[in-house]
């Protein structure tokens, strides 16, 4: 409002200027081309000037995620040599929740042995929602479980 209220201040100051023949209609042309030019660059200047802030909150959040501590230590374990390897993978009375639905228990009390010397292909199977996937997510270390 303040823009182009001061817009048509210097409109009516040269109209009335011009009424008077104190100015011509070039030299008012010309402040007006003048005065956009100047607006355009202050606008650019404006655009630059929240760009940088954008760019410095950015890269704070960049700086916050570097900082963070899972606190699920994965890089931890033991790393097979080959594929023949002698290991075994057991879930014992294992209960689960996830942190985001902490009301809802998703594994109740699971045991599960995996023997690699068996050399078998192990699949679970069950209904939608049983925990197959959290299973995974606990093997992968996604996730810890509550107890077990």
């Amino acid at each position: 409002m303040l823009l182009y209220g001061s817009m048509v201040g210097v409109m009516a100051t040269a109209t009335y200027l011009y009424s008077k023949g104190e100015l011509s209609v070039g030299v008012i042309t010309s402040f007006m081309f003048y005065m956009i030019m100047l607006l355009m660059n202050f606008g650019m200047l404006a655009a630059v000037f929240g760009n940088a802030m954008n760019m410095l909150g950015a890269s704070d959040k960049v700086v916050q995620l570097m900082k963070y501590e899972a606190a699920i230590n994965s890089t931890g374990g033991i790393k097979l040599d080959d594929a023949t390897s002698t290991g075994c993978i057991e879930l014992r009375d294992v209960v689960f929740r996830y942190p985001s639905k902490p009301d809802v228990e998703v594994l109740k009390g699971v045991s599960l042995t995996v023997d690699n010397n068996k050399n078998r292909v192990v699949a679970l199977c069950g209904t939608s929602g049983c925990g197959k996937s959290s299973i995974v997510s606990m093997i992968e270390r996604f996730y810890d479980p509550i107890s077990g």
